[in-house]
């Protein structure tokens, strides 16, 4: 009965998808912020982030959670992670650090900020910030 016990869980193991170099996949509804714990579920708002050593993947519903998450848990690999979070038009992955921001959105968290891959995509007369920017006032 061991055998069969450590059989299947090293099958499990085997199953897990590993990133490779991209954004892992998200598990809609049923993965969860590594802050908040709340479900993530917004496509449009969520980030996700590879520890450059380890490749673990860390995940978010808002962009405020992680920065705040980089605080709280004094995360030295901050500045070297790959970090990706979804555009708020597409819903695609896009870089976090070369993505555009507007402030004043609907975030899971209510931070407000949003993520879009180019400055077009900005409404008229929105605040434009950039990763960086967004960083410092979450802070």
């Amino acid at each position: 009965m061991l055998k069969l016990f450590l059989l299947s869980f090293l099958l499990f193991l085997g199953c897990e998808q590993k990133p490779t170099g991209g954004p892992a996949n998200i598990h809609w509804d049923r993965d969860m912020c590594d802050r908040c714990v709340m479900v993530l579920s917004d496509r449009k708002n969520t980030l996700q982030l590879q520890n450059p050593t380890t490749k673990k993947i860390h995940k978010f519903d808002d962009i405020g959670c992680m920065v705040l998450w980089f605080e709280e848990e004094k995360i030295d690999f901050k500045d070297t992670a790959k970090i990706w979070i979804t555009d708020a038009i597409t819903g695609e992955w896009i870089d976090a650090r070369s993505a555009f921001y507007s402030s004043e959105n609907v975030t899971p968290m209510a931070f407000g900020y949003s993520a879009y891959a180019s400055k077009q995509s900005i409404k008229e007369g929105m605040e434009i910030l950039t990763y960086d920017e967004v960083v410092k006032k979450i802070k």
